[in-house]
């Protein structure tokens, strides 16, 4: 669609070109009729040619119908543009209506305020986002969880500079299974990649949202490795800087 800075222009243009169009057609009438009468006269000249004075009387009475027309419709919206107040509006006090009026407008805009607040959606759910009044409200839970797998990744190539590039259909558990030895396991040897490489299909491929306790338990997981991946990091860290305060001493 065109935007209004070119329509505007466009709909002036052409109502100009209506108008010339229309007053250069009614003029060529004009000289056409007249010319026609002075050919049909019998000395066909202008001097006593009663059809050519018809003419001109007629088109005459018609720019005059037209001018008042026109003039009569700019002061009609001029008078009607006029009763538009140019003032800022003023708030309605107590003196300024009486008592009655001002307790009906109160009571009136209490009741609306009161309706207003009690239709808004407390126990509203819609599937795959967080509760409205929860810790998750406004979160959605597809794109929070694959917004996690960036960061674990780059901590990953931290830990570990000849980790994997990431490919945009890899499993978690196949992507990150470098780092698998670093992570904590429970009693059924299942690490925190294990439980965040489901809840990563599921929000990668699955056709329905995951649920708050899937959310919960993806974040879980993805801080678990987060977790884990900072504090060897920070163990390279010291033993880097162990490493080199022995060779700084002897120099």
């Amino acid at each position: 669609m065109l935007s209004s800075r070119i329509v505007k222009p466009l709909l002036q243009i052409s109502y100009i070109l209506l108008v010339l169009g229309t007053f250069c057609a009614t003029l060529l009438s004009c000289v056409a009729l007249l010319s026609q009468a002075v050919r049909t006269s019998p000395n066909r000249s202008w001097n006593k040619n009663f059809n050519a004075l018809v003419i001109g009387a007629s088109y005459i009475a018609l720019l005059i119908a037209s001018i008042v027309y026109c003039l009569k419709r700019t002061l009609a919206v001029r008078l009607r543009l006029s009763r538009f107040s140019r003032r800022k509006h003023k708030i309605i006090t107590r003196g300024d209506v009486p008592d009655s009026v001002h307790k009906y407008i109160t009571a009136e805009y209490a009741r609306t305020c009161l309706i207003a607040h009690q239709s808004q959606p407390t126990d509203a759910f819609h599937e795959g986002w967080g509760k409205p009044g929860s810790q998750y409200e406004g979160v959605r839970f597809r794109r929070a969880l694959l917004d996690t797998i960036p960061k674990i990744d780059s901590l990953a190539h931290l830990v570990i500079p000849t980790h994997p590039s990431l490919k945009p259909h890899a499993r978690m558990i196949h992507h990150f299974r470098f780092i698998l030895p670093l992570l904590p396991s429970n009693e059924d040897e299942l690490t925190p990649l294990h439980y965040y490489d489901s809840i990563i299909q599921l929000a990668t491929i699955s056709h329905r949202e995951p649920t708050e306790e899937e959310f919960e338990l993806g974040m879980d997981s993805a801080d678990a490795i987060i977790q884990a991946l900072n504090e060897c990091r920070l163990e390279m860290l010291e033993g880097s800087s162990t490493q080199l305060n022995p060779g700084s001493e002897e120099t």
